[in-house]
């Protein structure tokens, strides 16, 4: 058993710590929101009322937070996991953060004495009620073979990329070919619709074949649906592709692709539709496709 802290008990958080309950550990989680700490303990955990008080006598510290800042604010200050987690404890980011940031972090806890390790994870709210997520690990070796317990808890595909940092930008590349995929879909499924097909049956043999995704499989009923109940939010993969086109244009690759999703993703976020899930993405699809209709019907 290991005692392990979790800062950030949101749509992905709160499983995962769910998760590392049944597998056995002692858990304690923290949220900025009372409320989603009351549910964390109904369902066999300790509650924190403070990042110090949550961090002070755990093994392991894993943060699953929204952005860089956020971050930045739990690990730092006087209150913060730095200050106060026990020397030697491991720390597991979760979030999805600039890769640059998480480099910049690790440096900073190993100062302080703790083992960084950023480790991103995809699968989505079903991934992470399932404890199925992939997950991607940057840091030392040594580190991550001594946290593979804890990420068994939650993961199913865990595999060391490279070091600190490596894990953000595997991230970052995941999150470019989803937001792609989606919007291939998007716009497959608006086709499919326009023709008239069965778009059930169309979806079942598409998915057997060279078209076949896990973002087919988890999204496609979705759209044929429109059920955009978030399971990850438009807002967020906004943020994600900011950082896939920045670190693109640090590093002087061209993402022509990448470059387009990443503005209809922002399209749809500036049109209101940031807390639905990123499937929403079809809801633009969807609107310019019926103004296209309209243009040439008039």
């Amino acid at each position: 058993m290991t005692t392990i802290s979790v800062i950030g008990l949101g749509i992905m958080g709160l499983p995962m710590a769910k998760n590392l309950v049944a597998a056995g550990h002692e858990v304690t989680g923290y949220n900025r929101s009372r409320g989603k700490v009351d549910a964390f303990v109904e369902a066999g955990g300790s509650g924190a009322d403070s990042v110090r008080d949550a961090v002070r006598e755990a093994e392991v510290i894993l943060t699953m937070l929204p952005d860089s800042p956020d971050v930045e604010a739990v690990v730092g200050g006087e209150d913060g996991v730095f200050a106060n987690a026990p020397e030697g404890a491991l720390w597991i980011d979760a979030s999805t953060i600039r890769p640059d940031v998480a480099v910049q972090l690790a440096d900073r806890a190993r100062e302080a004495g703790l083992r960084p390790l950023d480790a991103p994870v995809s699968g989505g709210e079903a991934g992470a009620v399932s404890g199925a997520l992939s997950i991607m690990v940057g840091g030392e070796k040594a580190d991550v073979d001594a946290a593979r317990e804890v990420f068994e808890g939650v993961g199913k595909t865990i595999v060391h990329v490279g070091p600190s940092g490596s894990g953000q930008t595997v991230k970052a590349a995941n999150q470019l070919i989803v937001a792609a995929n989606i919007q291939a879909l998007s716009e497959a499924v608006v086709f499919l619709e326009a023709y008239g097909v069965d778009t059930t049956a169309a979806l079942e043999v598409l998915g057997g074949g060279l078209a076949g995704s896990k973002v087919l499989d988890q999204k496609g009923q979705k759209m044929l649906d429109r059920d955009f109940q978030p399971g990850f939010r438009l807002q967020l993969h906004h943020k994600d592709m900011g950082i896939v086109t920045a670190a693109a244009r640090e590093a002087a690759v061209s993402i022509p692709l990448g470059a387009l999703v990443a503005q209809l993703v922002g399209a749809t976020v500036a049109r209101g539709d940031g807390g639905l899930d990123h499937s929403g993405l079809f809801t633009l699809v969807e609107t310019l496709s019926t103004a296209s209709g309209d243009d040439l019907q008039a």
